[in-house]
């Protein structure tokens, strides 16, 4: 079994998505000791944004390239391979500004591709990503739950289930922790919270 351990956070030590993921981790270590895991962190080391140059390559790659779009092409390809290799992707996704950090957008286009993780039919999309575990760590500064009065303000984790659904991931989980700017106290009690749930649940999930 693959797992893919992704961080997208700029926060680094102070981050609590770094933190829940790496927990998530080695929950997933203790119970699958043979596990293989990758990791990423898309903050020390960004892919980049799409470019034109790069999508352009994917369907007709260029006779002749510069380093830089060889560069391109191979880390969007190397992002690829990893993402379909992988049995369950741990996603770091702290909300900046009601959505994810660019860097992990950067990495969901290099990954987001015709013919490779979705396709078109005469029955519209389908999802070719099937079988895998995505396990979402969301972390929030204030309360956007179901109820809240900023949950229409939820460009997170509505756009992560949907993407992730779109290439065909349907079994996505998240770990939450909110309210982490409420004060002190309302941080560590989230933060318990969080790491409570990933040891009484996760480890019984397929």
């Amino acid at each position: 079994m693959k797992l893919l351990h992704i961080d997208s956070s700029i926060l680094g030590t102070h981050s609590a998505t770094r933190e829940l993921g790496a927990a998530v981790v080695e929950s997933w270590r203790g119970r699958q000791p043979d596990i293989e895991v990758q990791y990423l962190d898309l903050a020390r080391e960004p892919l980049g944004d799409l470019t034109g140059a790069l999508i352009a390559a994917r369907s007709s790659p260029p006779a002749v390239a510069g380093a830089e779009l060889r560069s391109d092409i191979a880390r969007s390809e190397r992002a690829l391979d990893d993402f379909l290799a992988a049995d369950v992707i741990v996603v770091g996704a702290p909300m900046y500004n009601f959505s994810i950090p660019s860097q992990l957008k950067a990495w969901i286009d290099r990954i987001a591709v015709a013919g490779k993780t979705f396709r078109y039919t005469e029955k519209g999309p389908e999802g070719l990503a099937k079988g895998k575990k995505v396990i979402v760590i969301s972390a929030r500064g204030g309360m956007y739950g179901a109820g809240s009065p900023a949950a229409a303000l939820d460009f997170q984790e509505n756009y992560l289930r949907g993407i992730f659904g779109f290439l065909g991931v349907t079994d996505v989980e998240f770990v939450r922790a909110e309210g982490l700017n409420f004060g002190p106290a309302q941080r560590e009690q989230a933060m318990k919270t969080a790491h409570d749930a990933i040891q009484a649940e996760l480890p019984l999930a397929a």
